[in-house]
């Protein structure tokens, strides 16, 4: 969605799913990792495999799931799933862990939808947003933020708009808004009116050849991807572009938290209140040394072989900003991690309108506790910027 063709992307999966073929062998571990102890060992608590599905293909703002997985990993090619053992601090606690590719290889679905299609997934990726709109058929409950903040932007040629600085004069210009068909934070920006409506354009496919051909439209883009490909590895470009946040104008979501389904939450609380805590420790690994997970990605994007690429300089590059930009951070209460429930409560009062417009249905009364528990984090666990 960021950066290939979708339809190409969809066609790349209905192949994949014809190929066959066994998985690639798993990988012995170098040598046999040490065993983790106490509240780390995951053993007769969690499920004996760990499974997270994603909401997008492999990359570096889900790294927090991809530290997880120690040496001997195997990579599924054909599923779009790599698996291993569940580390953390490099050693093992006693489970394994499966983190599943979105996107193509779930038939562009939604990670709720397929978390009640499929009842071995333990944890899915789900942007908060989404949760309010499956709210009343299909709840989910985040238990962890890795990212604190969305990292969805609108961006441009400063070339061409000089006199652009953010959301707020794109809506002035009157210039097309070109974003993904039922993106939720466009219907937001317009009653916001920030933009118009009759300027969005959902015709957003990943590819940039329609902002090369025609510099004068704004585009949805990750700043943790999209300046780096656009100044670095598209070379009918080949120069920086701008961009805005939208998390600074209002669009206030807890992106891709991991989240169970609600009627879970109770069965899986021995297993999350060990795990949680793991999970907020990968991220802060990550970002304190992200090279060995960035190369897992690199490595897992370029065997799915599914049309999606993913160098290692966007990987480094992410990682950076990921920092920078304060898109991990730690969250109002002081832990990596944790939801601020206030902030959940005004995420579904300034959305539950917005979505209900666009034919979702939402739960009545929804709550803040209703999407996000802060039950299982460890406010101990810090990044140090």
């Amino acid at each position: 969605m960021r950066r290939v063709l979708l339809l190409s992307l969809m066609l790349t999966g209905l192949l994949a799913g014809c190929a066959g073929g066994p998985p690639e062998p798993a990988r012995p571990a170098p040598a046999a990792l040490p065993p983790a102890e106490g509240n780390q060992r995951l053993a007769g608590v969690c499920p004996e495999t760990v499974v997270i599905q994603d909401v997008w293909e492999p990359d570096a703002n889900q790294a927090a799931e991809y530290q997880l997985i120690g040496p001997g990993y195997t990579i599924d090619a054909d599923h779009k799933r790599v698996s291993g053992p569940l580390v953390v601090g490099g050693k093992d606690t006693g489970v394994k862990v499966e983190v599943r590719s979105g996107g193509a290889a779930i038939g562009f679905g939604t990670v709720p939808a397929q978390m009640y299609l499929d009842r071995s997934i333990t944890l899915g990726s789900v942007h908060g947003d989404l949760a309010i709109a499956t709210s009343a058929n299909q709840p989910v409950t985040a238990v962890v933020a890795p990212l604190n903040k969305s990292p969805m932007s609108l961006m441009w040629d400063p070339a061409t708009h000089p006199d652009w600085r953010g959301v707020a004069d794109i809506g002035r210009s009157g210039a097309k808004v070109v974003v993904a068909k039922d993106s939720f934070y466009a219907p937001l920006l317009v009653a916001k009116g920030l933009i118009k409506a009759d300027q969005v354009d959902t015709g957003y496919t990943g590819a940039p050849a329609r902002f090369v051909a025609d510099p004068s439209i704004a585009q949805q883009g990750y700043p943790t991807s999209e300046p780096y490909i656009y100044e670095h590895e598209v070379p009918s470009w080949g120069k920086p572009v701008s961009y805005q946040l939208l998390a600074d104008v209002g669009y206030n979501i807890y992106p891709q938290g991991l989240s169970v389904r609600t009627g879970d939450l109770e069965s899986l609380s021995g297993c999350l209140a060990r795990l949680v805590p793991i999970i907020q420790r990968a991220q802060v690994d990550y970002l304190n040394n992200s090279g060995p997970t960035n190369e897992l990605l690199v490595e897992v994007v370029n065997r799915y072989n599914s049309g999606w690429t993913y160098s290692r300089g966007v990987a480094d590059y992410a990682a950076k900003m990921l920092r920078d930009l304060r898109i991990v951070t730690n969250d109002r209460g002081g832990a990596l991690g944790g939801m601020d429930p206030a902030r959940v409560q005004s995420m579904i009062d300034t959305m539950a309108p917005v979505l209900t417009r666009t034919g979702a249905t939402v739960k009545p009364g929804l709550r803040a506790a209703d999407v996000a528990t802060n039950r299982f984090i460890d406010p101990a666990i810090r990044l140090s910027h």
